[in-house]
């Protein structure tokens, strides 16, 4: 069945990202220096003998290849060995990526809900006040740096009014403003595109057509030029979603969030190369997932291309 040739082709490009992406941060990692070395800079009596036996007890010293299907083989069991300071690295990643995912879903749930009303009501008033005023909105959003805009919503709702936490993980709460601020970023984006891609199904010939049949104008927006624009759209926020989920690192950083980011951080600061490379690889896998979900929508949204 072509549905089936179309997802098996999919799954196997994405298969083939997901070796190039992991084989390329097991490698890049080592690149970085000797953990060995790294480890006892505090001390000032190591021994050529003692970093040899920290290599080996570490499994550094053997060859990299048998370390990478090791690691490649911990992913798949879940089983991603020990920090060398924090004990489990498949425990510190089970906290850090719901808390991520959480947190990356929320904003761009919150963004969508926002920017798809706002680029429609956009361009369907082409040219109007309403239209101009939304597009100096999208804008200014444009122009806040995310830290910044963190900062000033933290001032705003936590210390000047004391209404919402400004760290940390306690419940809903303090999701607001860390979604809030991504969500924000990523309206300002989202916005502009959604009223481009609308402003230029709007101008097509069967939009003409589907109006001079009498068609409601609700109908028209929703069920035709809505729709048509899917592709492109489904294209950005899914491309955009994953991006999101390696690219908070700053806003997890700002309200102490306890998600992959900030553990990617205090991996580097601490040199704890099992921890770092289980979540540069995660995050990698991931990204390459949600384009292999983007694919898969295209085929459902668009019979031609699965056949293509």
């Amino acid at each position: 069945m072509p549905i089936l040739k179309f997802v098996f082709q999919r799954v196997i490009q994405a298969l083939f990202v997901t070796v190039v992406v992991t084989l390329f941060v097991a490698f890049s990692i080592r690149l970085t220096g000797d953990p060995a070395v790294m480890l006892t800079l505090e001390s000032s009596n190591v021994t050529e003998s003692d970093l040899v036996q920290i290599r080996e007890s570490l499994g550094l010293n053997r060859p990299f290849i048998i370390q990478y299907l090791d690691f490649i083989s911990g992913l798949l069991t879940g089983d991603l060995g020990d920090s060398f300071f924090r004990g489990s690295v498949s425990n510190l990643i089970g906290v850090a990526l719901p808390s991520t995912g959480l947190l990356a879903v929320t904003s761009m749930l919150f963004s969508i809900a926002i920017s798809i009303p706002l680029g429609i009501y956009s361009a369907v008033n082409k040219g109007k006040f309403s239209d101009h005023f939304i597009r100096i909105l999208s804008l200014l959003g444009l122009s806040f740096p995310n830290f910044w805009l963190a900062i000033m919503l933290v001032l705003l709702f936590s210390i000047t009014f004391p209404i919402l936490p400004a760290s940390g993980y306690s419940g809903v709460a303090s999701l607001i403003l860390p979604s809030v601020t991504i969500g924000i970023i990523l309206t300002a984006t989202n916005v502009r595109l959604v009223r481009t891609a609308m402003l230029e199904t709007l101008s097509a010939q069967y939009i003409m057509v589907a109006r001079a049949k009498g068609l409601r104008e609700n109908v028209v927006i929703y069920k035709h030029a809505l729709r048509n624009c899917a592709i492109a759209l489904v294209t950005f926020f899914g491309l955009q979603f994953g991006n999101l989920i390696g690219g908070i690192v700053i806003v997890e950083m700002v309200f102490n969030w306890p998600g992959m980011g900030t553990l990617a951080v205090q991996a580097i600061t601490q040199r704890d190369y099992p921890v770092l490379q289980a979540c540069v690889s995660i995050l990698a896998i991931f990204i390459v997932l949600v384009n292999l979900l983007v694919d898969l929508i295209y085929g459902l949204i668009d019979p031609r291309i699965r056949v293509g």
